[in-house]
């Protein structure tokens, strides 16, 4: 491979004037960077961009950190942040967490070596669930900036892009009042997330605000251990009278309108639902599922431009938190 060093010794210049040369310097006379321009190109010279990138501090490329790439909603977002990098001249390199701690914590070493420029990072299940935040620490104490997307955590000083999860599921709650809906049940599988807590406070608040409203909340949590549709049937067989679901995860509102039309529930006359789905599952369902919209490519947009806001300086130096507004679609399961 041709380097400096080789271009150097064939003009009998130093190195220095060699570098300089090649990046126009004022210091280099224009009849010296003419000849070794022309020697560059006719031996086919090429930078070494790593070389390059460690002597600049900078290597245009940003980690992404995600805890599942089967969830359509993370996957989606991978595609809006590498569009959105790619777009803006930056590579990306994706690890997965597969919601482990160690997982997560490992990628962050692995790539905070000066691999990366910085990250983007949904915090895993597990990081959350232990409230283990050591390794996203370390990433401050280092100077390497970061931004937590959707996962994230209040104890974590970093720019952020999230969606108003509370908001969405009081919006949501508040629909099926104005229905009339008297039994309303939540249901999901992210109860220990960040976002899920969220939106069970947003159902909750809904239900305490309404004047009308004379029943007891329901929130129905589906763990590891229990298959999604055995609950959702369990949950019909205990609660008949149930007229209103809200799906606070992307798969149960599916299953929960599958079953109800299997046990002749008329939807939306007798029964609404309304999901936290993406348009994935829209093709799957008859009547169409209403869903609150996350509006995912914009959170990748978003936390790809906050990062290199930061790396820029563009910023100021106090954090931001970016909110993406959800919108709640009405379909064929809500009246």
């Amino acid at each position: 491979m041709i380097t400096l060093k080789h271009l150097a010794e064939q003009l009998n210049v130093s190195v220095s004037t060699v570098s300089k040369a090649l990046n126009n310097s004022d210091e280099i006379s224009k009849e010296t960077i003419e000849r070794v321009k022309t020697l560059a190109d006719f031996l086919n010279y090429k930078p070494n961009k790593l070389a390059v990138s460690l002597k600049k501090s900078k290597t245009n490329t940003i980690g992404v950190i995600i805890p599942n790439i089967l969830n359509h909603f993370f996957a989606k977002a991978l595609y809006a942040i590498e569009m959105e990098a790619s777009k803006q001249g930056y590579n990306i390199i994706t690890c997965l967490s597969n919601e482990l701690e160690s997982k997560e914590a490992n990628s962050l070493q692995l790539l905070s070596n000066g691999s990366v420029d910085g990250f983007i990072i949904s915090i895993a299940e597990e990081t959350q669930v232990k409230n283990n935040l050591d390794h996203l620490n370390a990433l401050i104490r280092q100077n390497i900036p970061f931004v937590l997307f959707d996962r994230v955590s209040e104890d974590i000083d970093c720019d952020k892009v999230v969606i108003d999860d509370f908001g969405a599921a009081y919006e949501a709650t508040c629909h099926l009042l104005s229905e009339g809906r008297q039994h309303i049940v939540l249901i999901g599988d992210i109860e220990d997330l960040s976002v899920g807590k969220l939106r069970t406070n947003g159902y909750l608040q809904a239900l305490k605000d309404s004047k009308g409203y004379k029943n007891e909340p329901k929130v129905l949590t589906i763990n590891k251990h229990n298959r999604v549709e055995d609950v959702v049937s369990d949950l019909f067989v205990k609660n008949p009278s149930v007229d209103g679901i809200i799906s606070i995860d992307n798969t149960s509102g599916v299953v929960a309108l599958n079953k109800a039309l299997q046990l002749n529930y008329k939807v939306p006359q007798a029964l609404s639902i309304i999901g936290f789905s993406d348009e994935n599952v829209l093709q799957f369902t008859e009547p169409k599922l209403s869903t609150v919209s996350q509006h995912t490519l914009d959170i990748g947009k978003t936390s790809v431009n906050l990062l290199i806001d930061r790396l820029n300086n563009k910023t100021e130096s106090n954090t931001t938190t970016k909110t993406i507004k959800t919108k709640l679609i009405l379909r064929g399961t809500t009246k």
